[in-house]
C-alpha cells in the first residue's frame, strides 16, 4: 500500500543523513572562522555606517528591495529523484500529502533566511524610521505569511511548461512585495498595505483556477532539485571529494582569447585543461567574479587602513581556497592519466594557474584603493597581495594537492 507520508520521511531522512555529514565537515572547517570574522567586521562597519544616516535616509526603499527578493524568491525543495519520472509518474494524483509537506519544509527553510535578513535590516528600520525592536517578531511573522503566499503561487506556476509565464511571475511578486513592504515600513495606513497583500491572494487563486487540469512537470521538478543539491555539493566539495557532485559546463566565447594566450606545447597540456575548466565548467570562475566585486566594494567603502589590508587577503584567502577543488577536478577521468606528461608539470600548471588568479584579483583590490587617492595604501595593498599569493600557492596549498 503506497503512503505519501511515509515516502517523505524516507526522503526527509535520506536528505537529513546526506546533508549532516558534508555539514560535519564544512563547519570544522577553518574557512568558518574566515567567514565570521568576516560577518564580525561587516557588522560593526554596518552599525557605524547606521549612525550616521540622516532621517532623509531612504531606508523604506532600501529594505523594501532586499526583502522583496527574499519573499519572491520562494524554490520548493520537493526531494525527487530521476527514477520518480517512472515509479511516481502514475501516483501523481495521490502526492497531495508529499507536496503538502514539501511546501512545509521549504517554508521552515526560507522563514529562517527571511529571519536573518530581517536582523540586519532592522537597525537601519530602527535608525531612520524610529521604531521599536520589539515590532521585530510581528513583522516576522506577517513576513512569514507573505512569504508562505509566495510559495503557493510559485508552486502553482511550475505547472507551466513556459519559461516566460515563469519569469513573468518573478517580476510580477517582486513589484507587488516591493509595494506591499514599502507601504509597512514607511509607516503608511494599513489599508494601503493591505492592498498589495490582497494582489497576491488573488494572484494565488488565479494560478491556482488556470492550473486545475495541468500536470506536474516532473522533468522540471527533478531538475530543479538536482541543482539545488549540486549548489550544496560544491560547497562542501571545498572540504572534502563528493562523488555525487555534477558539473556543469557553460560555453564563455568571449574567454577564448585568455585561452589563446598560452602556447599549443605538450608540457602545457594541463595548462590548457585547467584554464579551459576554470572558465567553463562548474562556478570557479563566477566565484572570482563575486568575490572580487564584493572585496572590491567593501575596501572603497572601508577606510581603517590596516583593515582595508586586512580585508584585501582575506579575500584572497576565500578565493584561493575555494579554488583549490579545481585541482581534482579531473580526477575520476581516467584519459587524463594518459597524458605523457610528467606529474610535477601539472602540478606546475596548477599552481601557475592559481597563482595568476590569485594575482589578478590583488591586482584590482591595489587598483579599487587606487582609485580613492590613497596610492600608498594601494602599494601595500598589492605588495601584500602578491607576498600572501605565493605564500597560499607554493606552501599553504602544497599539502592540499594530492591526485
Amino acid at each position: 500500500m503506497f503512503n505519501p507520508q511515509h515516502l517523505w520521511k524516507e526522503r526527509f531522512g535520506t536528505f537529513a543523513k546526506e546533508t549532516g555529514s558534508y555539514l560535519r565537515y564544512i563547519f570544522n572547517g577553518h574557512l568558518v572562522i574566515v567567514v565570521l570574522f568576516l560577518l564580525g567586521t561587516a557588522a560593526f562597519y554596518y552599525q557605524e555606517w547606521i549612525e550616521t544616516l540622516q532621517p532623509d535616509f531612504p531606508a523604506a526603499w532600501i529594505i523594501a528591495l532586499v526583502l522583496a527578493a527574499v519573499l519572491t524568491y520562494s524554490p520548493i525543495q520537493t526531494f525527487l529523484t530521476e527514477a520518480d519520472k517512472i515509479f511516481l509518474l502514475p501516483l501523481e494524483t495521490r502526492l497531495d500529502d508529499y507536496f503538502r509537506k514539501s511546501i512545509t519544509f521549504s517554508l521552515s527553510l526560507q522563514s529562517y533566511v527571511l529571519l536573518l535578513v530581517l536582523a540586519v535590516l532592522m537597525p537601519l528600520h530602527v535608525k531612520i524610521h524610529g521604531a521599536d525592536f520589539k515590532s521585530f517578531f510581528i513583522l516576522l511573522i506577517a513576513f512569514i505569511l507573505v512569504k508562505w503566499i509566495n510559495i503557493l503561487i510559485r508552486w502553482n506556476v511550475q505547472y507551466f511548461i513556459e519559461k516566460n509565464v515563469k519569469l513573468t511571475d518573478s517580476i510580477i511578486r517582486y513589484f507587488i512585495n516591493v509595494v506591499l513592504l514599502y507601504f509597512i515600513f514607511s509607516g503608511a495606513q494599513l489599508f494601503f498595505a493591505a492592498v498589495p497583500a490582497v494582489v497576491l491572494i488573488i494572484l494565488f487563486f488565479y494560478y491556482k483556477k488556470q492550473t486545475k487540469d495541468k500536470g506536474l512537470k516532473w522533468e522540471q521538478l527533478i531538475e530543479d532539485e538536482e541543482r539545488r543539491m549540486n549548489a550544496f555539493y560544491r560547497v562542501a566539495n571545498m572540504f572534502t571529494d563528493v562523488p555525487k557532485l555534477r558539473d556543469r559546463t557553460k560555453r564563455r566565447k568571449w574567454l577564448d582569447w585568455l585561452v589563446n594566450i598560452i602556447p599549443y606545447k605538450q608540457d602545457l597540456a594541463f595548462s590548457h585543461l585547467y584554464l579551459r575548466t576554470f572558465a567553463r565548467s562548474g562556478d570557479y570562475f563566477g566565484l572570482l567574479v563575486r568575490l572580487t566585486l564584493i572585496g572590491g566594494a567593501a575596501l572603497y567603502f572601508l577606510s581603517y587602513g590596516p583593515g582595508q589590508i586586512l580585508l584585501a587577503l582575506l579575500f584572497m584567502y576565500l578565493t584561493g581556497f575555494q579554488l583549490l577543488p579545481l585541482w581534482n577536478h579531473h580526477q575520476n577521468k581516467l584519459w587524463v592519466g594518459l597524458y605523457p606528461i610528467p606529474e610535477n608539470a601539472r602540478k606546475k600548471s596548477f599552481t601557475s594557474l592559481l597563482l595568476g588568479i590569485m594575482i589578478f584579483q590583488a591586482t584590482i583590490f591595489a587598483g579599487t584603493v587606487f582609485i580613492k587617492g590613497e596610492l600608498i595604501l594601494g602599494a601595500i595593498v598589492l605588495a601584500s597581495g602578491i607576498a600572501f599569493s605565493l605564500f597560499f600557492v607554493y606552501f599553504y596549498s602544497n599539502s592540499k594537492l594530492k591526485s
